[in-house]
């Protein structure tokens, strides 16, 4: 039997979600602030969640490893590590389990299986999803040392990794309406199929009466008896 489309749909966008997840969270391009005063004109300061990097236009340098006390203190950058390293544990723990219910090596895939991780997919892209655009919505409110504060990249592969594995994880939790009563749809004939072969009703059977046999009776009731 082929794998269902849904499944195969659901199990290439939640790898790669993944990927674009992880580049989200340990890259630190969150925002990117530039004109600072007192600095250098070409001066671009990158912030993310674990780090922050000092790069220069004209020289393409890049300095790591900064400290900002008031920056890592913030509500968001604590609250978002959190959400973002749990929607990477959810995914990987999702597509295992996706893969054991899809089991492309047997003759059926395993329906609520393959659903159940399709579900716990979606649910690891909504939890990417909630940090992203509460960071967005409160980017510039977050402390910087100048106003020119603009949309990193590690924000839009973030968006782009969490609606990916929204969409397939809502296309993979399909497979638990295929249950209806604790029964495959797709299981349905055949159940009928061999009842009607293992008990099969028995035929009935008419008792037709012999046409000669009713012609001889009356033949013979209608003869006279022999006078002695």
């Amino acid at each position: 039997m082929r794998t269902p489309g849904i499944f195969i749909f659901g199990m290439v966008l939640a790898p790669c979600g993944w990927i674009l997840e992880l580049t989200s969270t340990v890259a630190p391009a969150w925002r990117t602030i530039s004109n600072i005063p007192g600095e250098s004109s070409d001066l671009v300061l990158q912030q993310g969640l674990w780090d922050i990097c000092r790069t220069y236009t004209s020289s393409r340098d890049i300095q790591c490893k900064q400290q900002d006390t008031q920056y890592f203190s913030a509500q968001i950058i604590q609250i978002a590590r959190g959400l973002m390293l749990s929607s990477l544990i959810l995914n990987i723990i999702a597509i295992g389990v996706a893969a054991v219910g899809v089991r492309c090596w047997t003759e059926s895939p395993h329906w609520t299986v393959a659903g159940i991780g399709g579900l716990l997919i979606f649910i690891s892209g909504v939890l990417t999803i909630i940090p992203v655009a509460w960071y967005t919505h409160i980017m510039t409110s977050i402390f910087s040392a100048s106003t020119d504060v603009r949309v990193g990249y590690c924000l839009v592969l973030g968006f782009i990794g969490g609606i990916m594995e929204v969409l397939g994880g809502l296309v993979m939790s399909i497979g638990l309406c295929r249950r209806c009563g604790g029964r495959k749809r797709d299981e349905r004939p055949r159940a009928f199929a061999v009842k009607s072969t293992r008990d099969p009703s028995p035929p009935h059977r008419v008792t037709v009466p012999s046409i000669s046999s009713s012609i001889s009776i009356s033949s013979s009731s209608s003869v006279p008896p022999s006078s002695l």
